[in-house]
């Protein structure tokens, strides 16, 4: 999943991206409101982790912009101000969740889990779609009751195919989900990835669209 993190101190952003990432997060991350503006007018992101005392234009103003533009991405507020107003203000503009700082690094990306989870219609922590059963939480994936070994890159796009299940995703659509600004893309790679998962899963269990991109199925092609 991809997230943008909208943070200005440079310790705290660093340990973030880090730990995120580690959570199984692709992490972008801005110091100000002005580029948070500009990257979420230009890309899409799973959700929005957004500090508050932002230089430049502050989260509250991000998140009223965000919401005007009828831009329903999950908005994750972390910051000090641990005022009751101020919690109840960013509630009301829009934000999905707040958390205080000090936070514990693991909650945040539950919490985070969480979000994107509701932002699909999918309350339950499992994905499940024929065989295939999918834990965000513990990064594994089972196909009956097999483990199927993944790398990182192949779970995540697994990951974002089974959140979209029976949709056609465009390769552009999965390019944005799973990589970061500062990742280095081989042409072919997403192609790769998904020829790996269909050796491991079953060839009929992603489907390509010819001319539009791929969709994770639990119907073979002509049943």
């Amino acid at each position: 999943m991809r997230i943008l993190l909208v943070e200005d101190d440079t310790l705290l952003g660093d340990g973030l991206q880090a730990g995120l990432a580690q959570s199984g997060f692709t992490v972008d991350w801005v110091r100000d409101g002005d580029a948070a503006v500009a990257a979420l007018s230009t890309e899409r992101f799973a959700a929005l982790v957004l500090d508050l005392g932002l230089p430049r234009r502050d989260g509250l103003s991000v998140l009223r912009w965000l919401r005007e533009r009828r831009d329903a991405t999950p908005v994750l507020i972390l910051t000090a101000r641990d005022r009751v107003e101020d919690k109840v203000q960013g509630l009301d503009l829009g934000a999905d969740d707040y958390v205080l700082k000090p936070f514990d690094l693991d909650e945040v990306a539950a919490r985070l889990r969480a979000l994107v989870r509701r932002a699909h219609g999918r309350p339950e922590p499992l994905l499940t779609l024929g065989e295939i059963e999918l834990n965000p939480a513990a990064r594994t994936v089972t196909r009956g009751s097999q483990t199927v070994e993944l790398t990182g890159r192949e779970f995540d796009l697994l990951h974002v195919l089974m959140q979209n299940a029976e949709r056609v995703l465009t390769r552009r659509a999965l390019e944005e989900q799973l990589y970061s600004w500062n990742d280095a893309v081989d042409s072919n790679a997403l192609e790769v990835h998904v020829h790996h998962l269909r050796r491991k899963l079953g060839s009929e269990f992603i489907r390509t669209v010819r001319g539009v991109g791929y969709m994770a199925t639990a119907h073979p092609a002509g049943a």
